[in-house]
């Protein structure tokens, strides 16, 4: 069975953009870029909520077109074009470039969309991160430490309303640049007596 894995660069102080979405305190570098490249191209599709797919739509589908284009971002740009995508909107009336519409999360939808054959999903913005963590949907964490504390801003968990989930540590990578990704899965469950 494919899994949901949210997939967030957050800051070292829990938050992934900054007041009016700011991101540029993210540390893309060149060998992230890749890292975040190759992780995806296996992936069997991308959920966002509309503010994330639109942002994603109104740059990726022609990126490999600009001249000032690096090779890892050409690369994204096909990747992202070809996967599949699911946004998730009560008011999106169209959506272009590969993708499909949910209105809602509804947990049996998902565990029917995790039983279909391909990659593994990835699970992106905060918001729809928020419902899927909920509604405890979220099968694994990939998180990608910013070496930076922006102060305020939007954070990637929650205050409140997400079920205590058991967690195990599946891996950890530091980059060049200073981020750190932090890999954790679901707890195995303990095996009865």
């Amino acid at each position: 069975m494919r899994k949901i894995i949210l997939m967030m660069s957050i800051s070292l102080d829990g938050f992934i953009e900054g007041p009016d979405r700011n991101i540029d305190w993210h540390m893309v570098d060149e060998e992230l870029h890749q890292h975040l490249n190759d992780e995806l191209r296996s992936r069997g599709g991308f959920l966002s909520g509309r503010v994330t797919h639109e942002l994603m739509a109104d740059f990726w589908p022609t990126a490999d077109s600009d001249p000032s284009s690096t090779a890892v971002t050409a690369e994204f740009a096909g990747i992202w074009r070809d996967m599949p995508k699911i946004v998730f909107s009560r008011t999106l009336e169209r959506a272009d470039w590969n993708t499909t519409i949910m209105r809602e999360v509804d947990p049996a939808a998902i565990t029917a969309l995790k039983e279909q054959p391909g990659g593994d999903l990835t699970l992106g913005g905060a918001d729809l991160a928020a419902t899927f963590l909920k509604q405890d949907l979220v099968d694994e964490y990939h998180i990608y430490v910013h070496p930076v504390l922006i102060g305020r801003g939007k954070p990637l968990f929650p205050a409140a309303g997400i079920p205590v989930t058991p967690l195990q540590t599946a891996g950890t990578r530091t980059f060049g640049n200073g981020v750190v990704l932090l890999r954790y899965r679901r707890a195995e469950a303990a095996p009865a007596r």
